[in-house]
C-alpha cells in the first residue's frame, strides 16, 4: 500500500493581486500531486493565504478600508486564481481561520514549555516587505544612504517590547539535521546557502510585536500578536489536523513537500524546523525552493510595468498551455524566463504541431475509415513492438525524473516519445497501406492507439482538462499509473464494440495574441 503523500505551497501574501510567480508555484505543486494520486498514493495538497502582518495593516490603511475586509477581498483573488487554473487542492487555507489561530497558540505553548520563548525588548532593522528581521551583517546601503535587506528591500529601526525564541540554542541541532538528511534542503544552491548562514551563528529570534493587533494573539501575554512567520509556518499543521485530529496529523505528517520561492528558504529551513524541534514535532521531510520567472529576462516590478497576471495569460492560450509552459520551459529550480512568443512557439511545436496532430490525425483516420472501430490485429511487424518499446521507456523516464522533481525533463522525456510516434506514422504512412495492405494499416493504427493512449495517460498531470479529453475519445476509464501496466483494456473495449467518435482537435494552434486579445 503506497504511503500517504502530502505537498503543500507557500501560502500567499495578499496584499496585492497574483502574480505568475505564485500562479507557477501552485500549478508546479497541483502537477505533483496529481503525479503522485495517480500512483496511487492517498494526497493531501495545500496552499492558500497567509493575512497576518504589517504590510496588510498599511496597505489597508492606504486604502482606506478595515484589514479584515482587505484580506477577505485579495484572498478571494488567490482562491479564484486557483480554480481558474485547475490547481486540485484539498484545503485552500487561510490564517484567519479558527482553527489556525488555536493551533499557532498550541504550538507557541508548546515551545514555552519547552522553555524556548522569553520576554525582553527587541531593537534591530526590519523589514516590512519582507516581514523580516536582519542582521546588521547582512544589510546593503542603497540610493540615499538607505540601508536594504538581502533582498533589496529597505529596512527600518524597531524598538519594542517582544517575546524571544531561542534560535540560538538550535544551532547545532540544525546542523546535525542538515548532515542527517541531505535532501532536507533541495536543490543543492539553496542547501549550501542555508548552510553557511547557519553555521555563521544564529541570533534568537523577536517572535513577537506589539505595535500593531492585526494577528494571532500571544497565549497569556495581553497586547502581543506573534510574528507573523511564526502563525505563517504554522499553517502546514494546522492543515492536518494540528492539535486535536492526532489521526489525521499522524497520517500526513510530517509533509512529504514543502515548494516555495528561494527567497523564503530561510524561514522554512531554518526557523521552522527549530519551531517543530522546540515544539518535539517531527521535521518536513524536503523544502524545495523554485527560481523565480522573469518577463523576457526582467525581473517583474510594478514601477516597471512588467507584472504578468496568469489569469490574463491562461485566457490568452489556455490554462494547459500555459500550465505546460510553466514546467517544460522552467528548469524546476532555476529562474526563468517567459513571453508571449515564448508560450506560442513551444505550444504549437509540442502540443499542437507534435502530440496534438499524431492523435488528431490517427483517430480521424480510424473514425472516417473504420467508421470508428478499433482496428483488429492486423499484421505485425518489428517496428511496432521497437514503438511500443520505446513509448515505454518515454513514459517510464517521465514518471523517474518526476519523482526527482526534474520536472522539463520528465517532459523532454515524454517528447521523445511523442517523436517516436510521429516517426512511425510518417514511416507506415496508414493512408498509404489503406489500399495496398489493408491487414498492415490495422496493426499500425492499433499500435498507435496503444502508444497514444499511454502518452495521455503520462501526461495527465501536466494537462489533466486536455489529456481527460483525449482520454474519453479513447475509452479511457482508468487513468492511473496501473493503467499503462493494463494489457487488456484493448481488447477489453474491442469486445464491448467500442467505436472512436470523430475527435475535435486537442491542442490548437495559437496565434501570438495582444493583451486585448488581439492578433499580434
Amino acid at each position: 500500500m503506497p504511503k500517504p503523500y502530502y505537498i503543500t505551497t507557500a501560502i500567499h501574501y495578499p496584499n496585492g493581486r497574483p502574480h505568475i510567480g505564485h500562479a507557477y508555484e501552485m500549478i508546479a505543486a497541483d502537477t505533483i500531486a496529481r503525479f503522485q494520486r495517480q500512483a496511487g498514493r492517498d494526497v493531501r495538497f495545500q496552499t492558500g493565504t497567509d493575512e497576518h502582518g504589517l504590510k496588510m495593516v498599511q496597505t489597508a490603511r492606504g486604502r482606506d478600508m478595515e484589514v479584515r475586509a482587505l484580506a477577505d477581498e485579495m484572498s478571494g483573488y488567490f482562491r479564484d486564481m486557483a480554480e481558474k487554473l485547475d490547481i486540485s487542492c484539498d484545503r485552500f487555507i487561510r490564517t484567519v481561520e479558527s482553527d489556525h489561530y488555536a493551533a499557532s497558540q498550541a504550538i507557541w505553548q508548546a515551545m514555552a514549555d519547552a522553555g524556548d520563548l522569553y520576554l525582553d525588548r527587541y531593537e534591530g532593522w526590519y523589514s516590512v516587505r519582507d516581514e523580516a528581521f536582519y542582521e546588521e551583517k547582512e544589510l546593503t546601503e542603497g540610493e540615499g544612504g538607505q540601508k536594504l535587506s538581502p533582498q533589496g528591500t529597505p529596512v527600518e529601526w524597531t524598538a519594542e517590547e517582544t517575546w524571544f525564541f531561542r534560535l540560538s540554542k538550535y544551532q547545532q541541532p540544525l546542523l546535525d539535521f542538515y548532515a542527517a538528511n541531505p535532501d532536507f534542503i533541495r536543490p543543492e544552491s539553496r542547501r549550501n546557502e542555508i548552510l553557511r548562514f547557519v553555521e555563521g551563528g544564529l541570533a534568537d529570534l523577536s517572535v513577537s510585536r506589539t505595535s500593531f493587533d492585526w494577528g494571532v494573539p500571544v497565549p497569556g501575554s495581553p497586547g502581543h500578536v506573534m510574528y507573523v512567520w511564526v502563525d505563517a509556518l504554522t499553517n502546514y499543521i494546522t492543515g492536518v489536523g494540528y492539535p486535536d485530529d492526532k489521526a489525521m496529523f499522524e497520517k500526513f505528517w510530517p509533509a512529504d513537500l514543502h515548494l516555495i520561492g528561494k527567497d523564503i528558504v530561510r524561514f522554512h529551513t531554518v526557523y521552522w524546523p527549530a519551531f517543530l524541534m522546540s515544539a518535539q514535532l517531527p521535521l518536513p521531510k524536503q523544502v524545495f525552493g523554485h527560481g523565480f520567472l522573469l518577463n523576457r529576462g526582467e525581473k517583474m516590478s510594478k514601477s516597471v510595468g512588467n507584472v504578468v497576471d496568469p489569469m490574463a495569460l491562461a485566457e490568452l492560450y489556455g490554462v494547459d498551455t500555459l500550465r505546460y509552459f510553466l514546467l517544460r520551459d522552467v528548469s524546476f529550480g532555476q529562474d526563468g524566463t517567459f513571453s508571449d512568443e515564448a508560450i506560442v512557439t513551444r505550444a504549437n511545436a509540442d502540443l499542437s504541431n507534435s502530440f496534438g496532430n499524431l492523435a488528431q490525425r490517427t483517430l480521424a483516420f480510424i473514425a472516417k475509415n473504420l467508421e470508428g472501430a478499433l482496428p483488429e490485429a492486423g499484421k505485425g511487424d518489428p517496428a511496432d513492438a521497437e514503438l511500443l518499446a520505446a513509448v515505454r521507456q518515454g513514459t517510464a523516464e517521465f514518471r523517474a525524473q518526476f519523482e526527482k522533481l526534474a520536472l522539463s525533463q520528465a517532459l523532454e522525456a515524454w517528447m521523445q516519445a511523442v517523436f517516436a510516434c510521429n516517426a512511425y506514422i510518417d514511416t507506415q504512412a496508414p493512408w498509404a497501406l489503406r489500399k495496398t495492405d489493408p491487414e498492415r494499416m490495422h496493426a499500425v493504427l492499433g499500435t498507435l492507439i496503444r502508444a497514444i493512449r499511454d502518452l495521455a495517460i503520462a501526461i495527465l498531470p501536466v494537462v489533466p482538462a486536455s489529456a481527460n479529453k483525449l482520454l474519453d475519445f479513447l475509452g479511457a476509464k482508468d487513468r492511473d499509473h496501473a493503467a499503462l501496466e493494463d494489457s487488456g483494456w484493448y481488447e477489453a473495449l474491442a469486445a464491448k464494440g467500442f467505436r472512436i467518435s470523430p475527435p475535435t482537435p486537442i491542442f490548437p494552434r495559437l496565434e501570438l495574441k495582444t493583451a486585448e486579445g488581439e492578433t499580434a
